[in-house]
């Protein structure tokens, strides 16, 4: 079964949805990441995919009280990420209740940091590979790296990752549908389940990232288009259970 993970981004306390993770290019919601929390558990989510965006820009984990009031009051199963460079930011988190901790810049930066945090905080560390006609990206998708991203994923394919989190960027925030070809090329190499991130536009998105479930595809992370009303939480919630 696969697992669907609505998406809370948070900036300045609001939640906000980029435009291939363009800070200059972003929609800001009305709704706090509070209550769009209980929106989510109101319908039955189970899973919640949470970014801090300011600590993507800065490197530390800024909104963590917020992320721990929704831990706190609502039952999820949170994926949290931004800004986590640290092994005491790893810690915060999972001591707040965090199912899983998603690392992304310091972990491709530096593999050393990412092996031995997943030593110290086993099947807690989820890696996000944010990847740009092929190469990583990294600091807020504003640094390109050149680095293919199944080179990098074969070198840290044992390191104990428990979660891989693929976004193409040339699709997110624009609903112009996954790229689920090169996803399930991460996942056929991959030695732990792979996250859908970047471009859902349509409940068949869903549909179809729910026929790759035998391909090591464990969930699909959908924002913009829950936002935006392109997707239906009474039809997305349907999903969780079929």
């Amino acid at each position: 079964m696969v697992k669907i993970f609505p998406a809370i981004d948070i900036k300045d306390k609001k939640c906000v949805r980029l435009i291939k993770g363009n800070f200059e290019n972003k929609t800001e919601y009305l709704t706090l990441p509070i209550d769009q929390a209980k929106k989510f558990k109101d319908y039955g989510f189970k899973n919640l995919h949470i970014i801090d965006l300011d600590g993507a820009l800065l490197g530390k984990a800024i909104n963590i009280e917020t992320v721990q009031e929704i831990v706190n009051k609502y039952d999820f199963e949170v994926e949290i990420g931004g800004g986590i460079r640290t092994f005491e930011s790893i810690k915060k988190y999972i001591d707040i209740g965090a199912e899983k901790v998603i690392l992304g810049s310091a972990a491709i930066k530096n593999k050393e940091f990412l092996k031995e945090a997943c030593k110290k905080f086993k099947k807690k560390i989820a890696l996000a590979l944010d990847s740009k006609g092929g190469n990583l990206s990294v600091s807020g998708w504003k640094e390109e790296l050149n680095i293919k991203t199944l080179d990098f994923l074969k070198d840290i394919n044992n390191f104990g990752v428990s979660r891989l989190i693929y976004t193409d960027i040339d699709r997110d925030g624009t609903k112009t549908s996954p790229n689920f070809d090169q996803t399930v090329k991460i996942a056929e190499i991959s030695n732990c389940p792979v996250i859908i991130s970047g471009g859902v536009s349509s409940i068949n998105d869903i549909k179809k990232a729910k026929e790759l479930s035998n391909k090591n595809i464990e969930g699909v992370i959908v924002g913009k288009a829950i936002y935006d009303g392109d997707v239906k939480l009474d039809e997305l919630a349907k999903e969780v259970y079929v």
